[in-house]
């Protein structure tokens, strides 16, 4: 993964209606979830749905699919996976024991 590619995931996941969005998707699995569902579940208006979906698929982390006459969204389990890559690989030092989650006291 580029270092711009990781920058656009990561501005992508960085407002909280696109964390939410793609949580959720991920979530989901593989069938993904309809356009209408994910506002439903989450509260957010078609328009500004919409505007997320479009920032979460520029930065390649959203993909999509037309069923009848819904659109289905899934996650791109692929480029998360990329990214989780990239951020131990450059961020860790190469050792994801660095990056394991510390246990609390």
């Amino acid at each position: 993964m580029k270092i711009k590619t990781a920058v656009d995931a990561l501005a992508a996941l960085a407002q909280e209606s696109r964390l939410s969005v793609f949580r959720l998707l991920v979530q989901a699995g593989k069938e993904g979830l309809a356009a209408g569902v994910l506002g439903e579940k989450l509260g957010i208006p078609p328009a500004t749905l919409s505007f997320h979906l479009k920032g979460l698929t520029h930065a390649k982390l959203v993909k999509s699919r037309t069923e009848g006459r819904y659109v289905i969204y899934t996650a791109s389990y692929a480029e998360m996976d990329k990214l989780i890559a990239y951020l131990t690989e450059h961020c860790c030092a190469g050792d994801s024991a660095q990056c394991a989650p510390r246990k609390k006291c």
